[in-house]
């Protein structure tokens, strides 16, 4: 096996991905035809939800569900900056305001515990993320939300599957995204889609996704400022077919996951992530690691890469990105748990398809490299 050649993360894609997409090519409808109504009808069955509406990609669907949830100038949205910047930027463009609360150290998702104490008078939702697939404590949020009249908006981006006792992500809020890049467990090139069991919700989605066109999608009849976040039928026929086989893609990284978790349980100074309590189901969405703050993890990356193993640094906070430093004055230390696993974390290569051997070898290099640069940093 040449490492040379291992890929971070790749997409599992079946003769039958490839008819399904073929079949629309020769439809010849290839945009809001029967297909995205088939994907969108199966999700939401899937999901528990009533309501699926199909969108360019997660980031549009974000974008959507805070327009859909009337947020603007001057509100504020409670969310975590441990996690992809779209979950932020989808806020700032409806001119609204993200406030930012720090993480619980084991499962790097938003801490209930910080939220009340973020809460003012402009606050009108919150945004928890899912991160790595890992459901957040829900229940004391769902709580402050009603007791506040608060919209939540999950970011199930790379949860689809996960399960909180016995319930699936992105069925606890008034809406959830889900997206489908080619590293997720559904890949569907690009997409993503907004669930909802409200018809009111469900009816603006569908129009802000087509231009703002009525619920008939009238042609030049314009209801609201909308948006070309479509989700084409070719997009949607990977995501149906992929759908239809989704407790096999979920249970082949699981293996992988568990390959992974098994060789590494007595790598002194690395931690793995773990189901948090009420967790019925991990969706793993990538393999994350944790090094010891006095392991240097710049060496570690280096000493992979020499060996032809690739691995990525998750997530550099969103509040000390150049952009959020400069409009709203962050700063080191706001944040000290995001920043202290941000700093530690690193993602190993992972997807459907990985082998057994892959992973030995992984973790081979990865005991060398931990155990060459010791506990001085170097």
């Amino acid at each position: 096996m040449d490492l040379h050649d291992l890929p971070m993360s790749e997409p599992d894609i079946t003769e039958d991905d490839i008819a399904a997409v073929v079949d629309v090519l020769k439809s010849k409808r290839w945009s809001l035809g029967p297909v995205l109504e088939a994907f969108e009808d199966a999700f939401a069955r899937y999901t528990g939800t009533k309501y699926a509406v199909g969108v360019s990609s997660g980031t549009t669907g974000l974008h959507a569900a805070v327009a859909t949830a009337g947020i603007g100038p001057s509100d504020q949205v409670v969310t975590s900056a441990f996690s992809f910047v779209a979950s932020s930027n989808c806020i700032l463009y409806e001119n609204a305001d993200p406030v930012f609360v720090d993480i619980d150290p084991d499962t790097f998702n938003l801490d209930p515990a910080g939220i009340e104490s973020a809460l003012t008078d402009r606050t009108r939702a919150l945004l928890p993320i899912h991160v790595f697939g890992q459901i957040c404590d829900m229940e004391p949020m769902l709580r402050i939300a009603r007791n506040r009249d608060l919209v939540v908006i999950e970011d199930a981006c790379e949860a689809i599957g996960s399960e909180h006792r016995g319930r699936k992500a992105g069925s606890f809020g008034d809406m959830a995204v889900f997206g489908f890049y080619p590293n997720k467990q559904i890949a569907a090139g690009e997409g993503g889609i907004v669930t909802c069991d409200d018809p009111a919700l469900a009816t603006r989605l569908r129009s802000l996704r087509n231009q703002g066109r009525d619920e008939m999608g009238t042609w030049l009849r314009h209801i609201h400022l909308g948006y070309n976040y479509r989700l084409g039928e070719i997009n949607a026929a990977l995501g149906l077919s992929q759908l239809n086989r989704i407790d096999d893609l979920l249970a082949r990284r699981d293996r992988v996951a568990g390959w992974y978790n098994e060789r590494l349980r007595d790598l002194d100074g690395v931690g793995t992530m773990t189901p948090a309590p009420g967790t019925t189901r991990l969706s793993w969405f990538v393999y994350v690691i944790r090094l010891h703050p006095t392991i240097d993890r710049t060496t570690i990356i280096d000493r992979l890469q020499r060996a032809g193993v690739p691995s990525r640094i998750y997530f550099s906070p969103i509040h000390l990105q150049p952009y959020y430093r400069e409009r709203f004055g962050y700063r080191e230390g706001m944040l000290p748990v995001t920043e202290a696993v941000s700093q530690t974390t690193l993602a190993l290569p992972f997807h459907t398809n990985m082998k057994e051997a892959e992973v030995e070898r992984v973790v081979a290099t990865l005991r060398k490299a931990v155990g060459a640069s010791g506990r001085d940093g170097g």
